[in-house]
């Protein structure tokens, strides 16, 4: 609808406004008004209802059953959040308001949201900064990657290379190269950790940054990490933090502390905001002290007089990596789930996330090879090593769960792991579900061995027999197939 704009007077507590605009919806020009009546069909309430209720039990959620997928934290997401970012003052609020008008004095709660948020997220990982832009991990780790080579660019260094170890995730490499830098992948070693020789050989005044998930996606955490960030330091070189597994480190150990200069998160992960269904997701950066001038603008700032403003001021700045402040609704979510929860309980969340995961790997590693024999963090590494003797691959089991009621865990990830089955149960499940699970787990153990054609005719649940997936990868029928 046209924005019509009206005088009027505007006040907070505090503080008095000038005469401003504040806009009011109107009628549509004439030009835009259709002359016809829309050609809709006429149904019920009832069968309205009927369709959407009946197209949302076609998708699989952390709602309906359990979502162990590894390495992607799909927790639950409590509804209170949604309630909040639903209110009218937020979710009502036009994203051009805090530009356009009144230097921002209409959007003050959003704004202090913002700068609250950016604080809170400083706290928990250590970093000075934060800028809440990027609309995702991925977007996250470019905006990061960029804010690197604008740092060696300040300083006049032209580096050539990132190191990743070969466990990472994919988007790792993926920002790396899309940012301009060669990659240099490190091998793991028989412990699972960083191989310390091969990373000492590639560390060099070339280096732009060091990229690592901590703990990995092994499950494991570094003891060597501190020396590794020292190496990297040593060489001028930067320590980059993919937030993906911070899941397993809230309120025990913040990244900023132990040498890590940038870091994103995923809000859609560790602070329990949807994920999944292409987004909306959030990844917002935090960097050290020396590369804040660095952050994207706009930035929100705190005036002398309490109020909140946007800044653009910063010459040194990447610019813009996206429109606004990023995905606003999710932000609003994760910034409710941290104050509900308080420092006692996101260290709680860590905790039980952990406890889980050793559970399930306590409790399976009989049935299933391990990747590496050793307590996990917050996600533990199978693999059908032992099925494969019988024919049983790691996505014959993965289908055979989804006849059970489970969503099946990352499989075939990390690559390194041979017929891997990564499991992350989360913080947010019962004993009751995780028992449920290990035991259809351990029931597809035995059946590799009684009855492996079972297991590679599975999934026997679904309306038809298992897709060629590669096929339906690369040729979808998108046509509708009602029942």
């Amino acid at each position: 609808m046209q924005l019509i704009f009206e005088k009027s007077r505007a006040g907070r507590k505090g503080f008095a406004l000038p005469e401003i605009d504040v806009p009011i919806t109107g009628a549509l020009p004439e030009k835009y008004c259709r002359k016809t009546q829309a050609n809709l069909p006429e149904v019920s309430e009832l069968d309205v209802v009927r369709h959407f209720s009946n197209l949302s039990r076609l998708n699989f959620s952390v709602d309906t059953n359990f979502y162990p997928l590894g390495s992607c934290t799909m927790k639950y997401n409590p509804k209170f959040t949604e309630k909040v970012a639903a209110m009218e003052g937020f979710s009502g609020l036009h994203p051009l308001l805090p530009q356009l008008l009144g230097g921002g004095m209409l959007a003050q709660g959003s704004l202090e949201v913002l700068y609250n948020m950016e604080r809170l997220l400083s706290e928990i990982t250590g970093m000075s900064a934060f800028t809440t832009q990027p609309l995702a991990g991925a977007h996250g780790e470019l905006t990061g990657v960029m804010l690197i080579a604008a740092y060696h660019k300040h300083n006049g260094e032209r580096r050539k290379h990132i190191i990743i170890p070969d466990s990472s995730h994919g988007t790792n490499p993926a920002s790396a190269s899309i940012a301009g830098y060669d990659v240099v992948v490190i091998p793991t070693d028989k412990e699972g950790f960083l191989d310390m020789r091969s990373y000492k050989q590639a560390l060099n005044r070339e280096t732009a940054a060091v990229m690592l998930t901590c703990p990995d996606t092994l499950g494991l955490f570094n003891p060597k990490i501190k020396e590794i960030a020292d190496l990297a330091h040593a060489v001028g070189a930067l320590m980059y933090y993919d937030g993906a597994n911070l899941n397993a480190i809230l309120g025990k150990c913040r990244p900023g502390d132990i040498g890590f200069d940038v870091i994103h998160l995923n809000l859609h992960k560790t602070f329990a905001t949807p994920h999944g269904g292409g987004g909306p997701g959030a990844g917002p950066v935090g960097v050290c002290e020396k590369l804040v001038d660095f952050l994207p603008i706009s930035r929100v700032v705190r005036r002398t007089d309490g109020t909140f403003a946007l800044d653009y001021h910063k010459h040194k700045s990447i610019g813009y990596i996206a429109p606004f402040y990023g995905n606003f609704g999710v932000i609003l979510k994760a910034y409710a789930y941290i104050l509900a929860l308080g420092k006692s309980g996101l260290i709680e969340v860590s905790e039980n996330a952990v406890l889980s995961a050793n559970y399930c790997l306590a409790r399976l590693k009989d049935y299933y090879a391990l990747a590496y024999g050793k307590s996990c963090m917050h996600e533990c590494v199978l693999s059908a090593a032992r099925q494969l003797e019988q024919g049983v691959h790691a996505l014959d089991i993965a289908k055979y769960l989804i006849d059970k009621g489970f969503h099946p865990p990352t499989i075939y990830f990390p690559l390194i792991v041979k017929e891997a089955m990564m499991i992350e149960p989360t913080e947010t499940e019962s004993k009751e579900t995780l028992d449920a699970f290990i035991e259809a787990m351990i029931e597809a153990a035995s059946l590799s061995k009684t009855n492996p054609e079972a297991l590679r005719l599975a999934p026997l649940s679904m309306p038809v027999k298992r897709l060629d997936e590669t096929r339906a990868a690369r040729v979808p029928d998108l046509r509708w197939q009602p029942k």
